[in-house]
């Protein structure tokens, strides 16, 4: 029994050890040395082959990680056959990528020595015991896979031959000391600004707007004032927690009695164990117990179970159930006693009865409160169960109201006000109930209350029985309800216009030399002057660094808006070399050849597609 379960522990071991080094050989192709062309293939690049099990293997690969990635969402996608043929594509685009890269780095002569294949596989974990290369695993491993030696070594070799090829593509790009603090010094750049705000809200407000524009932009606007799709709901909700009740003293004994099993602690052993190989050792170590010998001592001497033997052979408590059948068949009765030379599965065993205790049943009065709450709980529930029987049988016979299901349930139907499919009643708020209301099956003919719906069961001790008691389509909302809303948007529109030719016509007298005179007959100044960096996402900002350089003690200026939809004239005053500290110039480096090293590479990858000469076989499309 012990030796089964070490078997199948190591079983689970190998399965994870074989697919981390499935994973390794993503780019190796190994599947070539294992399947040959048959005709029946998925592409061939430039001449090279690429099958059908290499992209069904691929793409199993892909889908596989989809589905980690994705969890429960990934079941939903994967129903749409358009989902699966674009995974199925990006694996054979891989592949082909790879084919490419594997050609192209023989074209350049890349080659990986003996040596290096030698050190890659001795520097895999997969193949090691304890820290180091463990030959007689190796070969176990790859012979599991089955491939050979030479084979892998093939394998690993274009692997490391295309890594060599991606390396020496993206890991050449630079940038020089000039470069970068030229770049640090744009990007950490400071601008002194002034603003002058023109308030929009003061324009709207003194504007004035007809009937006739409300009207024109009401019908050049409908789609904008569509009221949504709305309901009104009567529901019955039933709660198993509200038929609960305490239940009776003798209700709680005849739980009692009839659960005995449930509260009975079965007997229970304790063993200790010797495990050798042969009959010989472990009729020798009989012997020296027989002599007196300590029996601790001895399992952590001759125990060739690793487990009990650390322990001193002890097995710890065993009930029947889990008690192996050669212990149970050594007819040890008495504490102490030892038994005689086992034969087991895994070799032979000596063993002690060091402990026995008696069956033992939990009084009543010990779990009382437990089996009360337990009893409460299942009559509640064997109530909740026959009550929704009756009211759903009542809702489908009479199923013009749910009068019936009312009087069944004993409770009053509860009624809702309007709500729309983006804000039910949060007492509604389960989506097997908003699935009755919102898929139209109990509407009636021209959105006219309809029938009452089945038992909708949610959380398992929760129902409703519900019917639509009005409903208003989709509809263009009257131009009486949304008029506010256009004379406010027709306002702030003329304001806006009206800012924004204030602000020009400031611009242009500003750089005419006149905005002194300019800015107070408009009744605004300049704010005092502020900092801004690169780092600011606001408009403000992002108009302040499109602005020209100013000479000195002469601003430049320009026309932004601020985050409340104010109208603002900018005096860009100075422009001053920021500082970057070196981590962060760094960093920013570092970005900046990360993505010139990836836009290489995908240059490379572009133009081996363009000269290549690629065909498609049946496979490609094959589900």
């Amino acid at each position: 029994m012990m030796d089964n379960l070490r078997a199948a522990s190591n079983h689970v071991v190998l399965k994870i050890i074989l697919g981390l080094i499935i994973l390794s050989f993503v780019l190796t192709g190994v599947g070539n040395y294992l399947i040959g062309g048959n005709g029946d293939y998925a592409a061939k690049v430039n001449g090279q082959e690429i099958s059908r099990a290499q992209l069904e293997r691929a793409f199993g690969n892909e889908r596989s990680r989809q589905q980690d990635m994705l969890g429960d969402q990934f079941s939903q996608l994967a129903s749409n056959p358009a989902y699966l043929q674009q995974i199925r594509q990006q694996a054979l685009s891989q592949l082909i990528d790879e084919a490419l890269l594997d050609q192209y780095a023989k074209n350049l002569h890349l080659a990986i020595s003996d040596a290096q294949i030698k050190q890659a596989i001795f520097s895999q974990p997969a193949f090691q015991t304890n820290g180091k290369f463990d030959n007689a695993k190796y070969l176990a491993i790859i012979n599991q896979m089955g491939i050979t030696a030479d084979q892998y070594a093939q394998a690993l070799r274009k692997q490391m031959t295309t890594q060599q090829l991606i390396a020496s593509v993206t890991g050449t790009d630079f940038m020089l000391p000039g470069e970068t603090d030229s770049l640090a010094a744009l990007v950490s750049q400071e601008r002194l600004v002034r603003e002058a705000t023109i308030d929009v809200a003061a324009l709207a407000a003194k504007q004035t707007v007809s009937d006739e524009e409300v009207k024109n932009y009401y019908e050049q606007n409908k789609n904008s004032f569509m009221a949504p799709e709305q309901f009104r709901v009567s529901y019955i909700k039933l709660d198993a927690a509200s038929l609960q009740k305490d239940p009776s003293e003798s209700d709680i004994q005849s739980w009692y009695a009839s659960h005995q099993q449930d509260y009975t602690q079965p007997q229970r052993s304790r063993f200790s164990i010797i495990q050798t190989k042969t009959e010989a050792d472990a009729k020798a170590v009989l012997d020296a117990l027989n002599k007196g010998g300590d029996f601790a001592a001895l399992a952590k001497e001759k125990s060739i179970d690793p487990i009990s033997a650390r322990k001193g052979g002890d097995m710890g408590w065993l009930e029947p159930d889990t008690t192996p059948d050669e212990l149970k068949g050594a007819g040890l009765t008495q504490k102490g006693q030892l038994s005689g030379v086992i034969k087991s599965s895994v070799g032979f065993i000596v063993a002690r009865l060091d402990d026995v205790q008696p069956q033992q049943i939990k009084p009543l009065a010990a779990v009382h409160d437990e089996i009360a709450a337990k009893v409460k709980h299942e009559t509640a529930v064997d109530a909740y169960y026959k009550l929704q029987q009756k009211v759903s049988d009542a809702a489908s016979n009479d199923n013009e109201s749910l009068a019936s299901a009312e009087e069944v349930a004993g409770v009053k139907a509860v009624e809702t006000g309007w709500f729309s499919h983006d804000a039910p009643p949060a007492e509604l708020n389960f989506q097997p109930v908003e699935q009755a209301i919102f898929n139209g099956g109990l509407l009636g003919e021209n959105g006219a209350p309809g029938s009452n719906s089945d038992i909708i069961t949610v959380d398992g001790d929760r129902a409703f029985v519900l019917r639509i008691t009005a409903h208003k389509p989709e509809a263009v909302k009257p131009l009486n309800e949304v008029n506010a809303e256009i004379v406010a948007t027709l306002k702030n529109q003329k304001a806006q216009a009206q800012a924004k030719a204030q602000a020009e016509k400031l611009l242009a007298e500003l750089k005419a030399g006149k905005g002194d005179e300019a800015m107070k007959a408009a009744g605004l100044s300049f704010g005092a002057q502020q900092t801004l960096t690169r780092a600011g996402q606001d408009q403000l900002t992002q108009t302040a660094f499109t602005l020209a350089l100013p000479e000195k003690d002469k601003p430049v200026y320009g026309v932004s808006e601020d985050g409340k939809g104010n109208v603002v004239v900018l005096a860009l005053d100075q422009v001053r070399r920021g500082t970057m500290p070196d981590a962060q110039k760094k960093a920013m480096v570092q970005g900046i050849t990360q993505n010139n090293a990836q836009i290489a590479f995908e240059a490379l990858l572009s133009n081996l597609r363009k000269e290549a000469k690629i065909k498609y076989g049946a496979a490609a499309q094959a589900q």
